[in-house]
Formats: structure tokens, C-alpha cells, sequence
């Protein structure tokens, strides 16, 4: 069995690892036992009643954080003329066409958000096993190809978090950084939660909601009361 920590097993202290806290209380938790010298992110890991190895079952969609990230996202756009310029106007750090193609194949990946125009998907499509693997490549469900490229890079820089559930039936997603204030912390979970609840799935039988916990990048994970997220 491996040995935990001294830091971790203070920061469980206190914690009840059976009990659901009250949102509330289950975020000043977690900001009150991060001691690390980053700002570390607030996680949420929500457990869905699914099974996504089911196409109708899959989970995905995008949400806008009130409150943002927190993060500075590097976002890079496939357009050209307008479409280009606009991007650029909008904030994308990086635009291109068949030249930001080439980057890509390289392995010059410097970018977190991945946005196209839906002319240039013949050429995008090329780059699946690239962007696929981390999951950069611009899908219409969540909004990343578009001809409104201005909105997109918008939400982008300003808040947006792409989520997709995992094999295990499970939605991991940050919702902000521990120096955010808690007021800050539960508009963006409730947000989150509002979304993932919006894109329940037509295959999805029985409690879809199952299981909520937060915790901090470096932090322990703290359980919460569902029924105080709706309130």
C-alpha cells in the first residue's frame, strides 16, 4: 500500500469521506486546505448514471462559466479572409489555414482551444488523430465549428469548458481557481451541473445525477449534498 503523505493526510483531516456536505461548505473546504504555492483549480467530478460505451448515452456538451477559469487560454482558429480577420479582431492567438495545418502535423500544438469554420473541416478533418487524443478537435455539438468565430473565441477566452464523459461513467471539469471567491465558485458549479443536467442523453435510464465531489488540483476530494446545488 503506498504511504500518503504528510500534506495529504492533513488536508483530509476534518474531511468526512462518507458524509454530503452542503455546497457551501464543501467549497470552503477545499479552498481552506489548499496549501500549495499555485493557484490550484477547483475540480468537480460528477457521477452520471450512463454508459457511454452506448452512443445514446454519450454525454458532451460546453458550458459557459459565469466567473470564467480563471485560466489564460491560448485559443488558434482555422479560417481564412474574413473569417480569418475576424478571428484575429476577436483575440485568437493563432490563425490560419492550410500553413497552421502544416504546424499541427509538425507537432507544433501551442494551443488549448481549437476553433474552424466549417469550410476548412475537409482540410481540419486530416488532423483527427493529432487533436483528437487531446481532445482539441473542433466538434459542432460543443460550438467549435462555426462561421461565428467572433462568439467562439469570445466564450473561449471568456469562460468556456468543453465536457465529455469518461469510460467510467464520470464528468471531470474545473470550475475556477481557489483564489476565486466562494459566491464566485458556486455560480460556476451550479452552472456546470445546469449543463451537464441540459445535455442528459435520450438513452440515460433511471437517476442520472448520481454522485457529486469537488476538490483542488493538489487537494482531497469532498462529497456534496445534490439537493444544496439546486437550491
Amino acid at each position: 500500500m503506498a504511504k500518503v503523505g504528510k500534506r495529504i493526510t492533513a488536508a483530509r483531516e476534518g474531511i468526512d469521506r462518507n458524509k454530503l456536505y452542503p455546497l457551501g461548505e464543501a467549497l470552503s473546504l477545499v479552498k481552506g486546505r489548499s496549501k500549495t504555492k499555485f493557484d490550484e483549480t477547483v475540480e468537480v467530478a460528477i457521477n452520471l448514471g450512463v454508459d457511454p460505451r452506448h452512443a445514446d448515452q454519450m454525454v458532451r456538451g460546453v458550458c459557459i462559466l459565469p466567473n470564467g477559469t480563471g485560466k489564460t487560454v491560448r485559443v488558434a482558429v482555422f479560417a481564412r479572409g474574413d473569417k480569418a480577420e475576424a478571428a484575429k479582431a476577436a483575440g485568437a492567438d493563432i490563425v490560419g489555414a492550410e500553413d497552421l495545418v502544416e504546424q499541427v502535423q509538425s507537432g507544433n500544438i501551442d494551443f488549448d482551444r481549437c476553433i474552424a469554420t466549417p469550410d476548412m473541416m475537409p482540410l481540419v478533418g486530416r488532423l483527427g488523430k493529432v487533436l483528437g487524443p487531446r481532445g482539441l478537435m473542433p466538434n459542432p455539438k460543443v460550438g467549435t465549428v462555426t462561421p461565428d468565430v467572433t462568439s467562439a473565441v469570445n466564450d473561449a477566452k471568456g469562460g468556456a469548458v468543453q465536457f465529455r464523459v469518461e469510460k467510467a461513467g464520470i464528468v471531470h471539469a474545473g470550475v475556477g481557481k481557489v483564489s476565486f471567491s466562494e459566491d464566485a465558485l458556486t455560480q460556476n458549479v451550479k452552472a456546470l451541473l445546469d449543463a451537464v443536467n441540459k445535455a442528459k442523453p435520450t438513452g440515460a435510464k433511471g437517476t442520472y445525477l448520481k454522485r457529486v465531489a469537488l476538490s483542488s488540483t493538489m487537494g482531497p476530494g469532498v462529497k456534496v449534498d445534490l439537493a444544496t446545488i439546486a437550491e
